[in-house]
């Protein structure tokens, strides 16, 4: 006998035997039941690693069954069977935690790879209930997460409460195929999330495709996404598989999902609730397993009220909401984020231990960071091209952005420097300041003949400091001395 076991709910006689032999040709053991009662009764008697239940059944309906099987198999992953068209229903069935849906009449592809995913599914779940410590939160050691078992959520760095809150749900999310939508802002990490949920979920071998909606033109949208056939458009020269088709089986991850044209977010709409698509001069349809998974640092129930984003797409996407938290919500973090981030950037470059001084510290401390965990890591890794030794210092942190007025250093810090010019001609400047200006470069760089080491001493900078600013500036040499 097979160790994976089957439960189909549904009332109809035809179709469930339909089911039944579909799913008994995979191998798989099936019990059957054509009602709630009946259901409940197998329920208590044996263990099911996937159950079928139809909406509609003659003592109750599948979204509240859906509720009761979390409380008595709740890593029993549950697919409802709903009419055609009836998407509403569905999408209620996986908001009440519903592995998936299946529609009428039940295509047997389909229904193969939904199975499939949620046996997966329902193993790694049981694999990481063994694996994983009685906490649910991955320890810490030295600022860097350790995991516990195949599902750990290790490119998490922190310990405050809104991380250990987010990794309880990416655990939580990876168990299921109900698209999400990750909200939060700019910087948070929505991609870094959505890739977390793929690589603990049971299609972690599969692809991760991501795709930034707002980055591909609205003409070539279309066949990005979907594919083409050769010769379906001038410029085809060959069969194109589209995105969709690159993460058969994984995730797909849409960032930026507010920036969809509408023409596309109607095709995109009617790509996820039929589960399959046609390629762009083809006359076949492809049926289509990917997760979808989906982002944007805009608002969308705004973007639906302004006639932007479509309603049915917005209900179809937003399934699960996931809120990625700002780093001023985990402030707490920073001094790991700090730590981590450094290791990553001085690794292999046998540059010894990076450290910042008490000054650069408390300036980063006191910052709000509008620009979240993204703004950080540029922070840092501008420092550390402008610092001298191994120390990075509060001058060295500079501002934030170029195009910011909000500065990270004290106001005394932040005054710029008086530039002096000597009898001999050379621009100085009383200390090292990467406000000065690209005429001041260039005039000093002019006097020294483009010799950058003495440009630098008479700027008051470093070597390093001056070979950075030049190429953030964008100077280009007219001689090539230094």
């Amino acid at each position: 006998m097979s160790s994976v076991t089957a439960l189909v709910i549904e009332d109809e006689a035809d179709i469930r035997k339909l089911l039944s032999m579909a799913i008994n040709r995979m191998g798989i053991d099936c019990h059957v039941a054509a009602n709630l009662e009946e259901a409940r009764h197998l329920l208590a008697d044996a263990r099911y690693q996937v159950c079928l239940t139809d909406m509609k059944l003659p003592d109750g309906n599948g979204v509240d069954f859906v509720r009761y099987i979390q409380s008595v198999q709740p890593d029993l992953p549950v697919a409802v069977v709903s009419a055609h068209g009836n998407m509403e229903a569905a999408v209620e069935a996986m908001k009440n935690g519903a592995f998936d849906f299946v529609s009428k009449p039940v295509d047997i592809h389909l229904l193969r790879k939904l199975i499939t995913t949620a046996i997966a599914t329902h193993a790694t779940a049981a694999n990481d209930a063994r694996t994983q410590p009685h906490s649910s939160v991955p320890a810490t050691h030295g600022g860097t997460p350790i995991t516990h078992g195949r599902a750990g959520t290790h490119a998490l760095v922190g310990d405050s409460p809104p991380i250990q809150n987010l990794r309880k749900m990416i655990l939580k999310l990876a168990r299921s195929n109900a698209p999400v939508w990750i909200t939060g802002e700019s910087g948070t990490g929505k991609e870094l999330i959505a890739r977390l949920i793929h690589t603990n979920s049971a299609r972690a071998a599969a692809p991760f495709v991501p795709i930034n909606c707002g980055a591909i033109p609205s003409e070539l949208m279309e066949s990005e996404l979907f594919g083409h056939k050769k010769g379906s458009f001038t410029g085809a020269m060959q069969d194109h598989d589209g995105l969709f088709l690159q993460a058969e089986g994984g995730t797909l991850f849409l960032d930026e999902v507010a920036e969809l044209p509408l023409h596309m977010q109607v095709k995109l709409l009617r790509v996820i609730q039929e589960k399959s698509l046609r390629r762009v001069g083809d006359t076949q349809e492809q049926i289509t397993d990917v997760r979808i998974l989906s982002a944007s640092h805009k608002d969308l129930s705004a973007e639906v009220e302004a006639g932007r984003f479509r309603h049915d797409l917005y209900y179809r996407l937003n399934v699960i909401t996931l809120t990625a938290p700002s780093l001023a919500s985990r402030a707490s973090d920073l001094p790991q984020l700090i730590r981590h981030f450094l290791n990553n950037m001085t690794n292999g470059t046998h540059q010894a231990s990076i450290t910042l001084d008490d000054a650069a510290r408390t300036a980063l401390n006191q910052y709000a960071f509008p620009g979240n965990v993204r703004e950080l890591e540029n922070i840092l890794e501008r420092a550390l091209a402008m610092t001298e030794g191994n120390t990075i210092r509060v001058e060295d942190l500079g501002p934030l952005n170029i195009t910011s007025t909000n500065h990270l250093l004290p106001d005394d810090l932040q005054k710029t420097h008086r530039h002096d010019s000597p009898s001999n001609g050379a621009v100085h400047t009383q200390s090292p300041n990467r406000d000065i200006n690209k005429e001041t470069i260039v005039a000093t760089l002019e006097h020294t003949r483009w010799n950058r080491k003495q440009a630098a001493e008479q700027l008051g900078m470093t070597y390093r400091q001056l070979r950075y600013r030049i190429q953030q500036l964008g100077i280009i040499s007219s001689d090539k001395s230094d």
